[in-house]
């Protein structure tokens, strides 16, 4: 029952972090591990969450455009990962790819709602209550929550059992085809990540790192002490981040280095 509660709690959370972007809590990393943790699997939420981080790092709001839904795709296919359904990783990527379109309609039609209490809220506020409109705001916050959380608990009012049989009816073809697909879209993601750290000052650690991985006495808590290492020692070197001016050797702030260095070299 504890769990229970704290996987809905996760799932409303994940819901209203989906607009509030401030905790991340609808990111598929935080969300999976944090239903993996409330149900005792912590592993398996973890990689299904790595795995959905991935695919999610395509997906962004681009205008009036609203991408697939990474919270309820995280939040259900978690729960069927990590929960009485013990389905497998593969599985729960398959689900997540159509629980994220599911999600996406979902968040248009709260999003549609909320424009009635935006204009609530503007009534609150020409009768001056503050507390009018601090309630309206929070009102259409957690219709954000109850629309992540409110499939959970259908989903797990459903039971496992009937869970496995709908999974199971589903066609290999079409399991197998949306997890390559979910393949593509994780590959795309890693492109995009490489894409951002694609210059001449990281590259050099990014070969080093697939060099290191051959080393199989090396876990992921050694290859990330070492990056860590590494980045503290290229801060300290390197001029573009002690005052030098970028060519080499160390120099004054004012010689082209970073602004704040000069800020503070003028203190």
């Amino acid at each position: 029952m504890i769990s229970a509660f704290f996987v809905v709690l996760f799932a409303f959370l994940a819901g209203m972090d989906g607009i509030l972007d401030q905790f991340q809590f609808h990111q598929p990393l935080v969300a999976a591990t944090l239903i993996g943790l409330a149900n005792g699997h912590l592993t398996e939420g973890i990689i299904l969450g790595g795995t959905l981080q991935m695919l999610a790092l395509g997906w962004m709001n681009i205008g009036a455009a609203v991408a697939p839904d990474a919270a309820l795709a995280s939040a259900v296919s978690a729960y069927l990962v990590t929960g009485p359904a013990q389905v497998s990783v593969d599985t729960g990527m398959a689900i997540a790819i159509p629980l994220a379109v599911a999600g996406q309609v979902l968040t248009i039609g709260v999003r549609t709602l909320t424009v009635a209490l935006a204009h609530v809220a503007d009534k609150q506020a020409e009768k001056g209550s503050l507390r009018g409109v601090e309630t309206v705001h929070w009102t259409a916050l957690s219709l954000q929550g109850l629309r992540i959380a409110i499939p959970v608990i259908i989903v797990m009012a459903v039971g496992a059992g009937p869970v496995n049989d709908a999974l199971n009816a589903i066609p290999d073809v079409i399991t197998k085809g949306l997890a390559v697909a979910g393949g593509f879209i994780v590959v795309v993601g890693y492109a995009m990540v490489i894409n951002m750290m694609a210059t001449a000052e990281l590259w050099p650690f990014f070969f080093l790192g697939f060099a290191l991985s051959a080393v199989s006495e090396l876990n992921l808590i050694a290859m990330g002490m070492i990056g860590l290492v590494l980045a503290l020692i290229y801060l300290q070197l390197s001029p573009r981040f002690n005052g030098g001016s970028g060519k080499g050797g160390s120099g004054s702030g004012s010689n082209g280095g970073d602004p704040i260095d000069t800020i503070l070299n003028n203190y």
